[in-house]
């Protein structure tokens, strides 16, 4: 009884004991330095960090009050930052007592949460800032319909802090300049016109040398009814310049057995088979009897494609000889034994001597191995345009002549409410009397001229798009009025209902505001709590947030770095033009899902899904998925797939062009996970001997001897045991259990104790971060939606948005939400004398 009533008061008194020190730290900030603080430096710190010692140049016992910390915030949030992790102290000396670590940790966190709460609220102010690529691409087709891409002819973006859509680092060079003059003249023509006629050319377009290798394989053990998943089918990705006919001059490359039956050629665009035929070679002349090489022949597609990228695919249909065309299944390895195909002869005459011996030498090969085509495509040739589209596109014509008359009757005030309505959504804002004239004049100036009333639109077009109006997004500076009912400082200032639509478009859809939030900004509706949170979930589902994938996932996620990766293809000979754009879409449908279902943020850490295809789900060996398209695949209990970290696009980039790197792979969590990026390699890092990896080493003990060296064992201690976690995945992605000649180890321990054995415990270690993920996608994507690098200012907001998102589930939704309600996102840095009204 004794013992239970001292159980009981064990229970009542540990939290007591446990919270006191961060509780006196919160009410008497100076009492909780002396005897919180200090204490600890002096037993756990201070042998390294002192005025006589100061290791890394942090000195710890220069600090002598509460308001010193604050002062010097940054130092000493490093510090807190390595005692949250385990890093300090450093491996080899006593561990803290968990009670007093955690006592320190408290009073830091409650003394920067104090300090933020007195700070004066200061938004930051975003540049000038041009479009840059993506967005000026975006912005003129949905402002003119026009189905081209101009400014991937401008020199590339520059980024900062990770994106490419920083303010201050969007220069405008002469050059640049001068390519602007020129897409404007091509977009304003192409949107009034039509595209400008084009004469016939070739462009060649080939697989990489040494991509195709021949097979022997039986054919039920690796089989594809479409035959694009297999190595002799080719894969290019191509930019068709206008809407008409092309036509595909396939090379044919390899051998075959005479006697074997058609080749049936198919040819795909974005997927989706648009055309076959029966290649049979057999009576032509040219080719020997018992062989037939392919080495010189074609066959010509010819197809209508639409303007803009497409994928085009080339591919030999039930590829192995004699294989019906029902044959297939999505399990290849329960499909049955196909028949053997019978011999038939040539359709030339030929000697009957030589054609018994002919037939003798097919029934040997049958009787050797189940018979493989070794029929592959070479290359193509894309020729064309040929009957090109004509005129302006319907999608233009919408678009521009709002006056509702017909072409040749165009009435005086055509030109005033033409060019009016297409600079309000040009500029995003409303434009004056003036600026509306400026425009109309080319019109009148045309027709004086003798010219057409379209031709005058199409200069005034020009004009449009080349302002600085169009060109920059240029926030103007408003008053120190009101905001949502409630006053605000004269030094932080609300946007404009109009700057707040820009904002919004350009965050979520890369582009500008469609009418409909063009509208609510010119009623002055769009700050209304109800209707912004309406708008962003509306433009959640909008296709348009299509770009939120490829602009924001396809940075933050690092994904645009697959278009230039190279792994070494006798290491990786899978690796060919479709496994790169399969993989780079599985991430993308990823991504996309996260965001039209609303799920957990939580989901890119880990997930029970993904989206694949044939192609992909044979590389992952997932059964039961046929085909070329992708779709939501359910992963079984137990699988080492889930989350972005094992998608192949993701490891693929965070790897070496002949082997993994646990460095690199850890550096990629840190950045993007736990948000905790680890500062850049001291200089004079020696590197590892690379031939001896898999053979005289494993990877593991050749990192083991790496970190003997002191200069490299602290950032080590972080890097390698995350990086460590995904070694069962290859250079590609591919699963694997031996490095060489050795077993993969990937077990790891955190500098703060906690330890994992594979990578399904690893994302557990990791989701238990949760927190942290939260505030780094928060960061990252605040990054991203502001234009601007986040300053010491902006982390009280970042922590605020973060906490809330959890509260919500995580919701992808809920960050959204809560960024465009930010102090960051809707208001700005002003000064006292600014007169013009925002509300």
């Amino acid at each position: 009884m004794r013992k239970k009533n001292l159980f009981r008061l064990l229970i009542v008194l540990l939290p007591l004991v446990w919270f006191a020190p961060i509780q006196l730290a919160q009410k008497n900030p100076a009492a909780g330095f002396e005897k919180t603080i200090q204490p600890f430096l002096a037993e756990n710190c201070l042998v390294c960090h002192s005025a006589k010692k100061a290791s890394g140049e942090l000195n710890l016992e220069q600090f002598k009050t509460a308001a010193a910390v604050v002062e010097h915030r940054e130092q000493w949030e490093q510090v807190l930052l390595k005692l949250k992790t385990g890093e300090m102290p450093p491996k080899g000396f006593p561990r803290p007592d968990a009670v007093e670590l955690k006592a320190v940790i408290g009073w830091l966190e409650a003394e920067f949460d104090r300090a933020d709460r007195t700070a004066k609220p200061d938004p930051g102010r975003v540049t000038a800032r041009r479009l840059n690529r993506a967005e000026y691409n975006n912005t003129v087709r949905h402002l003119l319909g026009v189905n081209f891409k101009p400014a991937d002819d401008f020199p590339q973006d520059d980024s900062g802090y990770g994106f490419d859509n920083i303010g201050d680092v969007l220069s405008l060079s002469p050059v640049l300049m001068e390519k602007y003059l020129s897409a404007a003249e091509t977009v304003a023509r192409t949107a009034v016109f039509g595209a400008e006629a084009l004469k016939p050319r070739v462009e060649r377009l080939r697989p990489p040398t040494g991509r195709i290798k021949s097979t022997t394989k039986p054919l039920h053990t690796d089989y594809d009814l479409t035959g694009l998943s297999l190595p002799n089918s080719l894969h290019v990705a191509h930019r068709f310049p206008v809407e008409a006919e092309y036509t595909f001059k396939v090379f044919l490359g390899g051998v075959r057995p005479a006697g074997s039956e058609p080749l049936p050629l198919a040819l795909w665009i974005d997927g989706k088979q648009v055309q076959t035929f029966d290649f049979d070679p057999d009576g032509i002349a040219s080719f020997s009897v018992d062989r037939q090489d392919f080495g010189s022949m074609t066959h010509d597609f010819r197809a209508r494609i639409p303007a803009g990228d497409h994928w085009v695919a080339i591919s030999v249909l039930r590829l192995y000889e004699g294989l019906p065309a029902s044959y297939g299944g999505p399990n290849p390895s329960k499909r049955p034994e196909p028949p053997k195909p019978e011999f038939k002869p040539p359709r030339r005459e030929i000697p009957p001597e030589r054609l018994a011996e002919i037939k003798k030498q097919f029934e040997a090969r049958m009787a050797e191995k189940v018979p493989v085509n070794e029929a592959r495509i070479t290359g193509v040739d894309v020729i064309g345009p040929y009957n090109q589209t004509k005129g302006a596109s319907p999608e233009s014509l919408k678009k521009i002549f709002v006056c509702g008359h017909a072409a040749g009757a165009h009435q005086p005030a055509c030109a005033d409410k033409i060019l009016g309505h297409l600079a309000h959504r040009a500029y995003r804002r409303p434009v004056t009397a003036e600026e509306t004239r400026k425009l109309t004049s080319f019109v009148t100036l045309a027709q004086k001229q003798g010219d057409s009333f379209e031709e005058g639109l199409a200069q005034a077009l020009q004009a449009m798009l080349v302002s600085p109006h169009f060109l920059f997004r240029i926030e103007q500076s408003s008053s120190a009025s009101t905001a949502r009912g409630q006053a605000v400082d004269p030094q932080v200032q609300p946007i404009s209902q109009h700057e707040l639509a820009s904002r919004l478009s350009y965050f979520l859809w890369s582009s500008m505001p469609d009418d409909e939030l063009l509208q609510l900004a010119d009623q002055r509706k769009l700050r209304r709590p109800e209707v912004l949170a309406a708008q962003v979930q509306r433009m959640l589902k909008d296709p348009k947030s299509e770009a939120l994938v490829e602009n924001f996932a396809g940075q933050w996620l690092e994904l645009r770095r697959l278009e230039s990766v190279k792994p070494d293809r006798d290491r990786f000979p899978e690796f060919d033009e479709y496994f790169r754009m399969s993989i780079h879409r599985e991430t993308e449908l990823f991504f996309d899902h996260i965001i039209r279902q609303d799920r957990s943020l939580l989901d890119f850490i880990d997930a029970d899904y993904t989206f694949l295809n044939e192609r992909l789900a044979r590389f992952y060996k997932v059964p039961g998925v046929s085909g070329p398209e992708f779709r939501k695949v359910s992963l079984p209990a137990g699988a080492n797939r889930g989350g972005i970290l094992t998608q192949a696009s993701v490891l693929t980039v965070s790897s070496y062009t002949t082997r993994t790197s646990v460095v690199l792979r850890g550096k990629w969590i840190l950045d993007n996970i736990l948000n905790a990026p680890p500062p850049p390699a001291p200089p004079g890092v020696p590197t590892l001997d690379e031939s001896k990896i898999g053979e005289a080493a494993s990877l593991r003990q050749q990192m083991e001897q790496h970190r003997t060296n002191p200069t490299c064992a602290a950032c080590h201690a972080r890097l390698d045991p995350l990086g460590f976690g995904l070694e069962n995945f290859d250079a590609i992605g591919g699963w694997r259990t031996m490095d060489g000649k050795f077993p993969i180890d990937s077990s790891g321990v955190l500098p703060d104790g906690r330890s994992f054995n594979g990578v399904g415990e690893l994302k557990t270690i990791l989701k238990a971060d949760r927190d942290a993920f939260a505030e780094g996608v928060t960061d990252k994507l605040l990054t991203y939606a502001l234009g601007r690098g986040l300053e010491r200012y902006d982390r009280p907001t970042v922590r605020q948005i973060a906490r809330r998102v959890a509260v919500k589930e995580f919701k992808f939704s809920s960050l959204v939400m809560e960024i465009v309600n930010s102090l960051p996102f809707q208001y700005r840095r002003g000064t006292v004398s600014q007169t013009a009204n925002a509300n």
